[in-house]
C-alpha cells in the first residue's frame, strides 16, 4: 500500500480531503481545497506510535505532516478522526502495517508534549501546569486574543459583532448577572490578565481582586491597571486562589477556571468560593463541559499532552449538584456553545494573521499547536462534543433571602 493510501484508511474515503505524498502518491479530489501533504516517512513514524488523532497531532507539529486549506475547514472534514478517534481494532491493525517505518525512521516527540510530574492537582503541580500553558509570552497572546486579553468565551450580541465587542459583552454580561454595584468587592478567580477585574472597577465602581497562578499574566496585568488609573479600585495577585487570605466578598466570579478542577476536588472548590462570600452575594461560574451527563470522562490526548495538561471537563449537572451541594441556591444557567466556535474562529484569523511574528516569538512547533487545538476546538463546539456553561448561584441569607431581583435585567 503506498503512503498516500495509509494515510486515507486512517481518515476515511468518506472525505473530500485530498492526500498527497513524498513518494509521489495522491487519493482524494484533486481538485479540493482541502489536502494533507505528508512530507517524509516520519510522519507514518509518528502515526505508528499513536494510530490516530495524536499520531496526526504529533506529525502537525513537527512538521512531518501540512494542511492545506483553513484549518479547521479541514478539521470538519476529518471530524471523526479529529474529534472521536478510530476504532480500536483498526488502530492495531495500522499499527502493525506500519511498525516498519516506526522501527526505520525515528520521530522523535516533539519536545513541546509536556506531562506533568507530581501529585495530582496539588498547588505546586497545578502551578506548574498553568504556567506551561499561560506563560508563553503576553506577545504572543496578545496577537492571538486581541486587545482584551481574554482567554474565554466572548458573548456575540450579533453574529456580525467584532471579537472586542463580543468580549466587552461577555464581561458587561458577568457584571449584570453578579448585580454588581460602586463600592462592591469583588473576586475573579483565575483572572488571567484581569480583563473581568478592570471591567468591574471601570464601568461598575466595584473594588475587584483577580488572581492567577501564571506570573506573567499577573505581571501584565498589573502594569495595565496602573496605565489605565484604576490602581484604587483594581488588583491582580500571582496566588492560588486557595490561598485568598480575604473574605466578605459581594461576589466571585470564576471565568475559565473549572476547567483546569479535578472532580476530586470540586466540592472543596465550589465550598472554598462559598466560604469567600457574605450572605447574600452571588457567584458566576462560567466554564467548558462534557455535553453528556454522567458520561465517560473525555480527555483528547493531544489537547492533555500539548495544551491543558491535567484539564478534566465535567457535565454540567455535575457541577450544578456540587455547587448545590456546597450551599449554592442556582439561579440562572445558559449555554454558549455556538459563542465558543465564534470565539475561537476570530483568535485563529488573529493567528493566521500574525503567524510569522508568531512563529519567530514562541517557535514554530508552539505555533502550530496552538493553530491546531483552536481550530479542533472550533469543530468541537460546533458538533455539540464540548459546551460552555454558565452558572449563576447565590449564598442565602439566615432566612433564605437571596437578594435577587424578581426577575433578571441581563
Amino acid at each position: 500500500m503506498r503512503v498516500a493510501e495509509l494515510f486515507q484508511s486512517v481518515i476515511g474515503t468518506d472525505t473530500s480531503v485530498r492526500v498527497t505524498a513524498y513518494d509521489g502518491s495522491a487519493v482524494g479530489p484533486p481538485d479540493s481545497p482541502y489536502g494533507l501533504r505528508i512530507r517524509g516517512p516520519r510522519a507514518l513514524s509518528y502515526l505508528a506510535g499513536a494510530p490516530g488523532s495524536l499520531g496526526l497531532a504529533r506529525a502537525y507539529v513537527a512538521g512531518a505532516l501540512e494542511v492545506d486549506g483553513e484549518m479547521s475547514a479541514v478539521l470538519r472534514e476529518l471530524a471523526e478522526v479529529t474529534l472521536h478517534g478510530i476504532p480500536k481494532e483498526q488502530r492495531i491493525k495500522l499499527a502493525r502495517t506500519l511498525l516498519g517505518y516506526r522501527l526505520r525512521h525515528r520521530a522523535p516527540i516533539p519536545p513541546v508534549e509536556y506531562r506533568p510530574r507530581g501529585r495530582l492537582h496539588s498547588k505546586r503541580r497545578d502551578a506548574k501546569v498553568i504556567s506551561h500553558h499561560y506563560d508563553v509570552s503576553n506577545r504572543f497572546y496578545s496577537w492571538v486574543l486581541g486587545p482584551s486579553m481574554a482567554y474565554t468565551c466572548a458573548v456575540y450580541p450579533t453574529a456580525e459583532a467584532t471579537l472586542e465587542e463580543a468580549q466587552r459583552t461577555k464581561h458587561e454580561l458577568v457584571a449584570r448577572k453578579l448585580g454588581l454595584e460602586p463600592g462592591m468587592r469583588l473576586l475573579d478567580v483565575g483572572c488571567g490578565w484581569g480583563g473581568m477585574v478592570m471591567h468591574a472597577a471601570a464601568e461598575h465602581g466595584v473594588k475587584a481582586l483577580g488572581v492567577t497562578l501564571s506570573r506573567q499574566q499577573a505581571e501584565w496585568a498589573q502594569k495595565e491597571i496602573v496605565e489605565r488609573g484604576l490602581t484604587e479600585l483594581a488588583e491582580v495577585r500571582h496566588l492560588d486562589y486557595r490561598d485568598v487570605p480575604e473574605s466578605g466578598f459581594d461576589a466571585i466570579s470564576s471565568i475559565g477556571l473549572t476547567e483546569h478542577i479535578g472532580a476530586a476536588q470540586l466540592p472543596a472548590y465550589f465550598g472554598a468560593l462559598y466560604g469567600k462570600l457574605k450572605p447574600g452575594a452571588r457567584l458566576l461560574n462560567h466554564c467548558i463541559t462534557e455535553p453528556i451527563a454522567d458520561g465517560p470522562l473525555y480527555v483528547d490526548q493531544f489537547i492533555d499532552r500539548y495544551v491543558f495538561p491535567d484539564g478534566e471537563l465535567h457535565g454540567i449537572g455535575k457541577l450544578v449538584t456540587e455547587m448545590n451541594r456546597q450551599g449554592f441556591e442556582i439561579r440562572h444557567e445558559e449555554n454558549l456553545r455556538e459563542h465558543y466556535a465564534l470565539t475561537l474562529s476570530g483568535w485563529c484569523a488573529n493567528l493566521d494573521e500574525h503567524w510569522d511574528e508568531a512563529v519567530r516569538e514562541v517557535g514554530e512547533q508552539r505555533a502550530r499547536v496552538w493553530r491546531l487545538y483552536m481550530a479542533a476546538c472550533v469543530v468541537g463546539f460546533e458538533r455539540n462534543n464540548i459546551q460552555l456553561h454558565q452558572v449563576l448561584g447565590v449564598k442565602l441569607d439566615s432566612r433564605g433571602g437571596a437578594s435577587m431581583p424578581l426577575r433578571g435585567d441581563w
